[in-house]
């Protein structure tokens, strides 16, 4: 319960600090970004945006390392099958250059089925941020 109560006063205290400067550069707390992505992952597609997140800023480029609530969409393959469209909230950087173009390397956990271990998978997505 202590250690619970540490973490979440920990998590409150990153999310809510103040920017940092120091020559053109910051550290920065983010809730959304407007930063939507699609991309491949697990042979699949994905659709997200950016969700709470880290963000480092420089005159020409950005990367948030954080959250990605997403839509995965895959089709099964098996005889009893699951969703086509599955909600899933990923980890990941994303890389904003030229003010719009955003490139993103996100992290899914896949559950552990009857046949399956659990694992993580990496993807690779492209974006545009609003």
């Amino acid at each position: 319960m202590k250690t619970n109560r540490t973490f979440c006063t920990i998590v409150c205290i990153v999310l809510t600090a103040t920017t940092v400067h120091a020559q053109h550069k910051k550290f920065s707390a983010q809730a959304f970004d407007g930063i939507i992505v699609g991309g491949y992952a697990d042979n699949g597609a994905y659709i997200n945006c950016t969700g709470p997140a880290m963000k480092y800023t420089t005159q020409k480029w950005n990367l948030t390392l954080g959250f990605l609530p997403s839509i995965k969409i895959k089709e099964d393959p098996s005889v009893v099958k699951n969703a086509t469209f599955t909600p899933t909230l990923g980890f990941g950087a994303t890389l904003t250059i030229f003010k719009h173009l955003a490139l993103q390397v996100p992290a899914f956990y896949i559950p552990k089925t009857n046949v399956d271990n659990g694992r993580w998978t990496l993807g690779i997505g492209l974006g545009y941020k609003i």
